[in-house]
């Protein structure tokens, strides 16, 4: 099982990734919306914002998200460290009810050229 600390490196490296993207992946980040990422198995949220095509995260805490993000990602930590690695496809990993991404129908079209 991924510990929070891999977690939470998984997504300073998904952040990283982000931040030297271009083109339309850049521009799908561009928008700023609030962010939360649910790890299910050590029930620990982290969360923040995408905001000028990077993502910040702002706090880390125990249990479910504290507000409804505009962007909620909800899986298992071990899920997390495989998506960003590029172990897991997100598509694979969706379509059968591993990872969930909760977002508005907007969100979801801007973010399709990221996942």
């Amino acid at each position: 099982m991924a510990t929070i600390e891999e977690c939470r490196a998984a997504l300073d490296a998904l952040a990283a990734n982000l931040a030297r993207a271009d083109g339309g992946v850049r521009a799908a980040a561009a928008h700023d919306r609030s962010l939360s990422c649910h790890l299910t198995d050590l029930d620990a949220t982290f969360a923040g914002r995408l905001t000028d095509g990077r993502i910040e995260v702002l706090e880390q805490f125990a249990g479910p998200p504290r507000e409804r993000a505009q962007i909620r990602l909800v899986l298992r930590g071990d899920d997390l460290v495989a998506l960003v690695a590029g172990e897991l496809n997100f598509a694979a990993a969706w379509a059968s009810g591993r990872v969930r991404l909760e977002a508005g129908l907007r969100d979801l079209l801007r973010l399709r050229s990221l996942l």
